[in-house]
């Protein structure tokens, strides 16, 4: 099992950044693929922003040079740099594992966190 425990969201202006980060738990060798998703009111969950174990990185198309997704596989830990918010930016974020390596073999399962809300001024 994978503990997810997010941190960094808030409250912040328009133009304004923040920077989210996920630290993950439990009993594992190693993480898959690594991210976040998000998710407005009335809205489906999106994807935002995905990184491999091996660095390759996976954007919205509405993040794509403002977010930048980066992890540090010593602390599976995932971060999220958000700059430029904009208020269509607002939502509860959540990070998200897929893929765990144990010692024995590896599972293909998906992880969640409880979500973090980033809320957007104009």
């Amino acid at each position: 099992q994978v503990q997810l425990v997010e941190s960094g969201g808030g409250l912040v202006q328009a133009g304004g950044s923040l920077r989210l980060s996920c630290a993950a738990s439990g009993t594992f060798f190693s993480l898959n693929s690594m991210g976040w998703y998000r998710q407005a009111p009335g809205k489906q969950r999106e994807l935002v922003a995905t990184m491999g174990s091996g660095g390759s990185t996976n954007y919205a198309d509405s993040v794509k040079g403002r977010f930048t997704i980066s992890r540090d596989n010593a602390k599976n830990t995932v971060f999220l740099q958000m700059n430029s918010l904009e208020p269509e930016d607002t939502a509860v974020y959540y990070c998200n594992v897929y893929g765990v390596w144990t010692t024995v073999k590896f599972y293909r399962n998906d992880f969640w966190g409880q979500g973090t809300q980033v809320t957007v001024s104009s």
